[in-house]
């Protein structure tokens, strides 16, 4: 039996996760969130690490509320940076396989193609700095980790875009969506099931490599659709970047080019309305 150590447990890719375990009984699990393991304490997380010995740990935990990292730049880089470069030593000390998470926000949106895992990274915002950060920090203390850069997450769990539109909808008759920022989303179960793809395949390749689901849109684009599916009278209506103004920049344009996953492990690519199409009907209120 191998085992994989999932932290960040409670959040929208560990949720995802605990769902999965089933469904791979060759794999022993041990799930840990802030309340059983804080991996920003260096000593816990490297005991932790130690005692069970994991062929795998997959690094869900951040800190992702974008807007408050930007007064909140202490806390974001302590889970964004500081903790991964725990994590990541701590794998290394114990010859454990590490899958860390990152995002999209490690570029500046300037683009107009999509990026490359070599792409120039220049983050705008506090989140992107800290994440970009604990990429490096991950990389320096564990060489043989790969790091999984995602954009744009939704699930039935925690807090996201698609719940957030559901519950507008729900309750107003009309809503602004920003038509001006272009991307890919990401059903978190697919990521999920990409990660146990990659392990379960006894190829390990570290780097970093780029996941979403396919097809390019934008957040009226993505709303327009959670309406379509959802069947609510809501009224969408698209408005600028300028128009909604948030403490953190956001990129215009976050599309990842994610040929190197596909060819490296062999990974297939959902279209974005198939995989929105899934969340739904498991959705509790749907």
């Amino acid at each position: 039996m191998k085992k994989i150590i999932i932290l960040g447990a409670k959040g929208q890719l560990g949720n995802e996760f605990q769902e999965l375990e089933s469904h791979f009984p060759a794999f022993t699990f041990y799930f840990f969130d802030v309340a059983e393991l804080d991996i920003v304490q260096a000593d816990l997380v490297n005991k932790k690490i130690s005692e069970i010995k994991p062929d795998y740990v997959v690094n869900c935990a951040a800190y992702t509320a974008v807007d408050k990292a930007e007064s909140d730049k202490e806390l974001a880089y302590a889970i964004n940076s500081d903790a991964v470069r725990n994590i990541a030593a701590a794998c290394t000390a114990n010859g454990s396989k590490l899958v860390h998470i990152s995002t999209d926000y490690v570029f500046d949106g300037e683009a107009s193609q999509p990026y490359q895992e070599d792409s120039n990274v220049n983050p705008s915002s506090v989140y992107g700095l800290s994440k970009l950060k604990g990429e490096k920090e991950a990389l320096d203390a564990d060489n043989d980790a790969i790091i999984i850069r995602t954009a744009w997450v939704y699930s039935i769990y925690g807090n996201n875009f698609v719940k957030t539109m559901l519950r507008l909808m729900s309750t107003k008759p009309e809503i602004s969506v920003v038509a001006d920022q272009y991307g890919s989303p990401t059903y978190a179960r697919d990521l999920a099931v990409a990660i146990m793809q990659i392990i379960s395949s006894d190829k390990w390749v570290p780097g970093i490599y780029h996941f979403t689901n396919e097809g390019i849109i934008n957040w009226f684009d993505f709303a327009s659709e959670i309406k379509a599916i959802s069947g609510l009278p809501c009224t969408i209506h698209p408005i600028t970047t300028d128009q909604y103004p948030t403490a953190a920049k956001r990129p215009k344009y976050s599309v990842l080019d994610k040929a190197k996953i596909q060819e490296t492990f062999n990974i297939e690519l959902k279209d974005w309305k198939e995989s929105l199409q899934e969340c739904l009907r498991k959705m509790p209120a749907n």
